[in-house]
């Protein structure tokens, strides 16, 4: 038996490449700075996990160490390891390696991969043989991957952070957005185009790109284009009759082959109807009939932290959301409003990474005015350092609204049961997700 080691194991891509491996008969080890839920279900699941630096908890006769960029170079198990002779991947070179000689299916994009990710996965795998790396919790499966032993198609959520889906070549390739992110790693917008032109570069011969007509202008390949969208009759697959019925939505997919119909949705959002539509077109190119299109979109239940309802009764709702970036805010703002007219949004928000806030400051701002009352939590570190001057302050002064405030997590609690808001959202990509329990006991003692 092989033994495998993932430093960083508690990762989302992380996790789902440690638990294909178990289930592929490895031993399987791990390390992670702090426990978690999803370190919990590892450990359920039988793969041991251990959360203090130390080089002696490492297991003896390693075959591989898999890591991720998140864990510093400063850490003694990475500096241990990395000079140790032992095999030492990056979790985008083992997911190159995984996916070298299969049929690959790739979602690329700055917003949006997650949830078009986990509802292609949930389609595809109703005809076809498949295993899919989800970058969020599916909530139909409560897993981040589902996987097929006999599978020869893989399906991948394709990361640009630190430029890792250039270690793919799919088949298909998806790319729903690329606005500007990461500047740790791109200096400007210009360079993280150009990482996703050479990502579409890499689409095998004969494949196929799928993307909004807008991304057009930007991106060169000379791969089958199919373009997508909302309310588009330019594009080769949009979404047309969009209505929305006691919360619900519904909606027609119109294709080149023909129109799939009266389609009701449970996840909320125009975002998620349009990555529906990308999950639909990677179906129906890769053979999916429309019917089980149909029947897979009516019984998708969306993915944990993706505009997911926590509460949802005639008094009080209440919905985590995965937004980390300014135009993530905008989008499950504006669906919020939709879903839940003439009612009061307060919303939290824990930004993520000194960087990103000192880049996007006047862009959080701007975004969050559109909440009727704004809690700000403190800067959610990652893997930074702090920047002077970059603070939640910082942020808290640049937003034009009177009910705003700054809050301590130990704080949130009692100040929700004070204001008692009708509509309550929470975002953030760090660790805002581990409030959403004691969150939900207070809304729902008031309902």
């Amino acid at each position: 038996m092989t033994n495998i080691y993932f430093l960083g194991i508690g990762g989302i891509g992380m996790s789902a490449l440690a638990r294909y491996f178990h289930k592929q008969g490895y031993a399987v080890f791990g390390y992670d700075k702090t426990p978690s839920s999803l370190t919990d279900k590892l450990i359920n699941e039988g793969i041991q996990i251990h959360f203090e630096d130390n080089i002696s908890f490492i297991p003896k006769n390693l075959s591989m160490v898999v890591y991720t960029p998140a864990v510093p170079k400063e850490n003694a198990e990475y500096r241990f390891l990395e000079k140790s002779g032992i095999l030492f991947l990056k979790r985008s070179q083992l997911l190159g390696l995984l996916t070298k000689d299969k049929t690959t299916f790739a979602v690329a994009g700055t917003h949006g991969k997650t949830s078009t990710t986990a509802t292609a996965a949930h389609i595809l795998h109703k005809e076809m043989m498949i295993t899919a790396f989800i970058g969020g919790i599916s909530t139909n499966c409560n897993s981040n991957l589902i996987y097929n032993k006999f599978s020869d198609i893989i399906l991948v959520e394709a990361d640009e952070y630190d430029r890792s889906f250039l270690t793919l070549s799919p088949d298909i390739a998806v790319i729903t957005a690329m606005d500007a992110d990461h500047l740790d790693v791109y200096s400007d917008k210009n360079g993280l185009v150009k990482s996703f032109n050479n990502f579409a570069g890499n689409i095998k011969k004969g494949g196929t790109l799928i993307t909004k007509k807008t991304l057009l202008e930007h991106i060169r390949t000379d791969v089958n284009i199919r373009t997508y969208g909302i309310n588009s009759n330019k594009s080769d697959y949009y979404a047309s009759n969009i209505r929305i019925k006691n919360g619900k939505q519904y909606f027609d997919i119109v294709t080149p082959l023909g129109k799939i119909e009266k389609i009701p949705f449970a996840v909320g959002g125009l975002h998620n109807i349009e990555n529906a539509v990308a999950a639909a077109a990677i179906a129906d190119i890769a053979g999916v009939s429309h019917q089980t299109i149909k029947h897979q979109l009516t019984s998708y239940k969306g993915v944990k932290r993706r505009f997911e309802y926590i509460v949802r009764t005639k008094q009080r709702i209440y919905i985590d959301d995965y937004a980390h970036h300014p135009q993530e805010i905008d989008v499950c703002i504006a669906s919020a409003k939709m879903l839940h007219p003439n009612k009061k949004i307060c919303g939290i928000f824990q930004p993520h990474l000194y960087s990103r806030t000192r880049d996007f400051a006047d862009e959080f701002a701007k975004s969050l005015e559109k909440l009727d009352h704004i809690i700000l939590l403190d800067i959610y570190p990652a893997r930074e350092l702090p920047i002077e001057g970059i603070t939640s302050e910082l942020l808290l002064n640049k937003i034009n609204k009177s009910e705003k405030t700054i809050l301590k997590k130990e704080q949130l609690i009692d100040y929700l049961k004070i204001i008692n808001p009708e509509v309550l959202i929470t975002m953030g990509a760090g660790d805002i997700d581990r409030l959403v329990n004691d969150i939900k006991k207070t809304m729902m003692n008031d309902c």
